[in-house]
């Protein structure tokens, strides 16, 4: 296969506190401490997920004030930005699909798993026009295919391809961030777009027809990573930081309305396209295990045998030296 030069790009492009406090004897009380002097924790969100709701309805905050520590939220477009960012020493925890880790580790990334959440193969899609005359994969060789690089979907496009008997080498990459994906689409300058939910659900209530979902192909897990420095040195922060997501999205399986409204709110996209995309959403934080880390092996070997990326890596090296877990306080 003759990938070498975009995948140097994708590589490239990819790479381009917990600990008590002892207040001093002289100075004021812990509890008095100005906000500007807390421990604070810098966590990267994305518009939809989990961590966006704990963001919209500032529980976080009230759970970390017990801890009198604060939390600094830092928006990203996609997983591959958000670890450039930890790459930087510049954000402690986010959440990211399935295949932007196995890039970050390819390419050096001081990261590790620190949650998973259930899958959700249907949200997330290869689409084509209504009007196309595409209708199955196979019908993509020599076609121009739009998506995000090194984002979930990457892995979704490998294997739809492979089962369509093609590989990369029979399609035109062109790759493109959501926004731009949806131009390129519409404008009829690629044949197909692959793109998850809100994006999915946005545009196949435009009128866009679904060549091939995730089902029976991939999983689409999220992950929640953490830097590995703040692991090490903010443990409780970390964990209240967990303890928090696994209460909201225990919320927000249970409230999908007002999930919904506040995607609506943060993207602005209409509430029906979001409660269409929650739909083929579940929600939950569970402690890394190693089946899951199977998962995400069996991705990176696959990826390294297509030369996606330079080199063999072992994903249980992302892990923590401990299982980190913790227990939610809020079960409303």
């Amino acid at each position: 296969m003759h990938f070498r030069g975009w995948i140097w790009l994708l590589v490239l492009g990819l790479t381009s506190g917990a600990c008590e406090t002892k207040p001093s004897k002289s100075g004021p009380p812990r509890e008095t401490v100005a906000v500007e002097d807390k421990e604070a924790i810098r966590v990267g969100y994305q518009k939809t997920g989990t961590l966006y709701v704990v963001r919209a309805r500032g529980t976080l905050e009230k759970r970390l004030a017990k801890l009198h520590a604060k939390v600094e939220w830092i928006d990203f477009p996609s997983g591959p930005a958000l670890y450039e960012a930890m790459r930087g020493g510049n954000v402690d925890l986010g959440y990211v699909g399935e295949t932007p880790p196995v890039f970050a580790l390819a390419g050096g990334v001081p990261f590790v798993y620190v949650a998973y959440e259930p899958p959700s193969p249907g949200a997330e899609a290869i689409l084509v026009p209504k009007e196309s005359t595409i209708h199955s994969v196979d019908g993509l060789r020599g076609k121009k295919v739009a998506l995000n690089r090194g984002s979930n979907v990457h892995f979704l496009l490998v294997r739809a391809l492979d089962e369509a008997s093609l590989d990369l080498d029979d399609i035109v990459l062109v790759f493109l961030p959501p926004a731009d994906g949806r131009a390129a689409f519409d404008a009829g300058h690629v044949d197909a777009w692959i793109i998850w939910d809100p994006f999915f659900a946005a545009a196949e209530m435009a009128g866009a027809r679904v060549l091939r979902n995730g089902e029976g192909l991939v999983n689409n897990r999220a992950y929640y990573v953490a830097r590995r420095d703040f692991v090490a040195e903010q443990p409780v922060l970390l964990r209240a930081a967990l303890a928090e997501l696994e209460a909201t999205a225990i919320w927000a399986k249970s409230h999908p309305k007002e999930t919904a409204t506040m995607y609506a709110k943060s993207t602005g996209l209409p509430i029906p396209v979001m409660i269409k995309a929650e739909k083929r959403h579940d929600y939950g934080a569970y402690p890394m295990k190693e089946t899951i880390m199977s998962e995400q092996q069996g991705i990176a070997d696959l990826f390294h045998a297509l030369e996606l990326i330079p080199k063999a890596v072992k994903m249980r090296t992302a892990l923590p030296n401990e299982v980190i877990t913790w227990r939610s306080e809020s079960r409303d």
